[in-house]
C-alpha cells in the first residue's frame, strides 16, 4: 500500500500541481530543445526519484502517463496523441525500462567496485562449481 502512495505522490507533484502548467505557460517563448531540457530537468527528476523502489509495481502506468504528458508538452501534441515517437526522439526510455536500467547500472557498479561500500556488501557473486558446467563461464549473483 505504501508503493501506491509513493506513485500517487510523484504523479500528483509532477502533473497536477503547477509544474506542467507553468512550463506550458512559457512554452511559446521556448524552442523544442530548451523545453525538452527544462522538462527533463524538472519533470523527469520527479519521476526518477526513488523509482528503483517501485520495481515490479503494478501502478507504474501512472508514472508512464506523467512521462507521456511531459513528452506531449515538449512537442505541443494533443492529449490523445501517441507518444512513442516523441519518447524516441527525446531519447527517453519508458518508465519500466528506466527502472530496469537504473537497477542494472547500480548492480554493475557494485560488482565492479564503483558503488559505495554498503552497496557492494549487499551483492555477492556465486562461487564457481566444482563440476564442469556452462554456468561456470558466467558471472552469477547469489
Amino acid at each position: 500500500m505504501e508503493q501506491v502512495g509513493a506513485v500517487q505522490a510523484v504523479t500528483t507533484s509532477a502533473i497536477f500541481q503547477e509544474l506542467f502548467y507553468n512550463i506550458a505557460r512559457i512554452r511559446k517563448y521556448l524552442n523544442r530543445q530548451s523545453t525538452g531540457a527544462l522538462v527533463h530537468a524538472l519533470a523527469n527528476s520527479c519521476v526518477d526519484y526513488c523509482n528503483g523502489l517501485l520495481y515490479a509495481n503494478p501502478y507504474l502506468c501512472k508514472l508512464q502517463r506523467a512521462q507521456n504528458a511531459a513528452a506531449r508538452l515538449v512537442f505541443r501534441a494533443p492529449k490523445f496523441f501517441h507518444t512513442s515517437p516523441f519518447l524516441f526522439e527525446l531519447h527517453w526510455l519508458p518508465i519500466k525500462s528506466r527502472i530496469d536500467f537504473k537497477v542494472i547500472l547500480i548492480t554493475f557498479k557494485a560488482i565492479h567496485g564503483f558503488a559505495p561500500k554498503y552497496m557492494s556488501d549487499l551483492i555477492s557473486i556465486k562461487s564457481k562449481s566444482n563440476y564442469s558446467l556452462r554456468s561456470n563461464d558466467e558471472l552469477l549473483l547469489s
